[in-house]
C-alpha cells in the first residue's frame, strides 16, 4: 500500500471513549502524534496491534498537530521484553519521546532504535545496549565530542591519565578526581562503544546522564521511578 511507513508506537493514551492518541516513531517522518479513531472499540482490529515494541506498517492522513491514523498492520510479532528488561525498553521509548522534536526525520536513528530493542529482547544485562543507544541518540542530535583527544592540548588521550569533562569543550587533562573525571582508558571504551567491564559501563552511564541532561530539562523520567526488582538493574 502506497504511503506505508515502518513505525513503532512509543506510547498510547485514551482519547474520548473509543479513541487513542499515539506517540509514534516513524522511519521516514520521525516522532509524530497520531489520532487513532475507534481503536478502543471492542471490535477494533487495531486494538491488539498498537502496542509498544511491535514493528508496524502505518499510514495516516491530514496535516497539523495530529494527523489521523488510517491504516496499521504488524510487520511481525512484538519483540518480547521479559520482566526487568521491560523497564529498560520503556526507558528507551520515553527517551525518544522526550528528546526528539516532532516531524523531524531520523532514519538512521530509527535503525539504532530497532537494534536496541532487538538487543534488549535477547539480553541478560541491558546496560551495554542502553549505553550504545544513548550515544547514538546524542550523535544524531548533533552532540559532537572528541573522546580520543585532550581538548586543551590536542594530544591523544593516555590510558592512565585523567580528564575532566567540560560541557561544549570536551575532555581536558586534570589531576583532580571527581564526578566529571574520566580516565583515558574509559574514554577510549566509550568512543569504541566497547563495554566489557563494570568500570567501563559505569563511566559510560555517568557520561550519558550528564550529556542527556540538557535535552531532558528538569522533568524526571517516569521510567526511572518504576520498581527495580532486587538483584537486577534496568541500566537506566
Amino acid at each position: 500500500m502506497e504511503g506505508l511507513q515502518r513505525c513503532f508506537v512509543l506510547h498510547a493514551r485514551p482519547y474520548s471513549e473509543t479513541s487513542l492518541i499515539l506517540d509514534v516513531f516513524s522511519e521516514d517522518s520521525g516522532r509524530i502524534t497520531l489520532l487513532s479513531k475507534g481503536a478502543r472499540r471492542k471490535r477494533s482490529n487495531l486494538k491488539g496491534a498498537l502496542q509498544p515494541f511491535t514493528p508496524l506498517f502505518m499510514k495516516w492522513s491530514g496535516k497539523g498537530s495530529m494527523p489521523v491514523l488510517t491504516h496499521a498492520e504488524p510487520i511481525s510479532i512484538g519483540l518480547p521484553m521479559r520482566s526487568y528488561i521491560l523497564y529498560s525498553a520503556m526507558y528507551v521509548n520515553e527517551l525518544v519521546a522526550r528528546v526528539l522534536e516532532t516531524n523531524t526525520p531520523y532514519p538512521v536513528l530509527f535503525l539504532d532504535y530497532l537494534n536496541v530493542l532487538r538487543e534488549l529482547a535477547q539480553a541478560d544485562n541491558p546496560e551495554p545496549a542502553l549505553r550504545r543507544f544513548e550515544l547514538a541518540l546524542l550523535y544524531h542530535l548533533g552532540y559532537g565530542i572528541d573522546f580520543l583527544h585532550c581538548a586543551g592540548s590536542g594530544l591523544p588521550v593516555d590510558d592512565t591519565m585523567t580528564y575532566n569533562y567540560r560541557e561544549q569543550r570536551g575532555f581536558i587533562a586534570s589531576l583532580t578526581i571527581g564526578q566529571l573525571t574520566f580516565t583515558g582508558e574509559q574514554l577510549k571504551a566509550i568512543d569504541a562503544r566497547r563495554f566489557e567491564t563494570p568500570d567501563q559501563l559505569r563511566a559510560a552511564k555517568r557520561f550519558t546522564r550528564m550529556a542527556l541532561k540538557p535535552y531532558l530539562g528538569g522533568k524526571p523520567l517516569k521510567s526511572r521511578e518504576l520498581f527495580i526488582p532486587r538483584g537486577r538493574s534496568t541500566g537506566k
